[in-house]
């Protein structure tokens, strides 16, 4: 959990590398994120630079127990998949590279800090820190989404992401499942991992 002092992590701060050192820029990042439902079950996740060209895209179910998600690049290659483990009073996701399911494949899990609260939030724990059941300290923090207009992303007390939640409100489209999130990726951050983070974070709120 973030300290009441909080620091942000900048140029020269370490690399911070979870699901591939690829996805880490040496100079901060603001990434735009679509989401549209395609249907009842499904919806859809874009990411654009500032350019407007596309980096990741998401794809899975929007209701349901159960639940998996899957990371493509542009190019439609897996990058990662995100599935949410069974029924419990928190939610919980594993995330591995590619389409494994496998132990020796597992990037992170995350999981929901409290069974019931206003606002949405996930404790973070990396592979190698995978022991939730007892007490492990988690490695990453995130909390937010639509309805709280920000997230936000911190490695113990230094805040590595943020975000502003941008749209032009009606119920109309909120209803449709259409809105925009606007993200500020630290230097040296994985992008992908925080994206990974603000999916399961919109979708636990949702």
């Amino acid at each position: 959990m973030p300290k009441n002092k909080k620091t942000e992590w900048q140029v020269g701060d370490p690399a911070i590398s979870v699901v591939s050192g690829q996805f880490c820029n040496p100079y901060p990042m603001d990434l735009m994120v679509k989401r549209k439902v395609q249907n009842f079950s499904k919806d859809h996740y874009q990411v654009f630079d500032p350019s407007g060209n596309l980096l990741l895209q998401i794809d899975g179910q929007a209701f349901g127990f159960n639940r998996k998600r899957v990371m493509r690049d542009p190019a439609g290659f897996t990058i990662l998949t995100m599935r949410q483990k069974g029924i419990t009073l928190k939610n919980k996701w594993e995330v591995h590279g590619g389409e494994s399911k496998e132990k020796e494949d597992l990037l992170f899990t995350a999981q929901q800090s409290l069974a019931v609260s206003l606002k949405t939030s996930l404790d973070v724990f990396l592979a190698e820190n995978n022991n939730v059941k007892k007490g492990s300290t988690c490695d990453f923090h995130a909390s937010g989404g639509y309805s709280n207009i920000s997230f936000k992303v911190f490695k113990s007390d230094a805040l590595i992401a943020g975000v502003g939640v941008t749209h032009k409100f009606t119920w109309g489209s909120f209803c449709k499942g259409k809105y925009n999130f606007r993200v500020r990726v630290n230097p040296e951050v994985d992008y992908a991992f925080i994206i990974a983070l603000l999916v399961m974070v919109d979708d636990n709120e949702n």
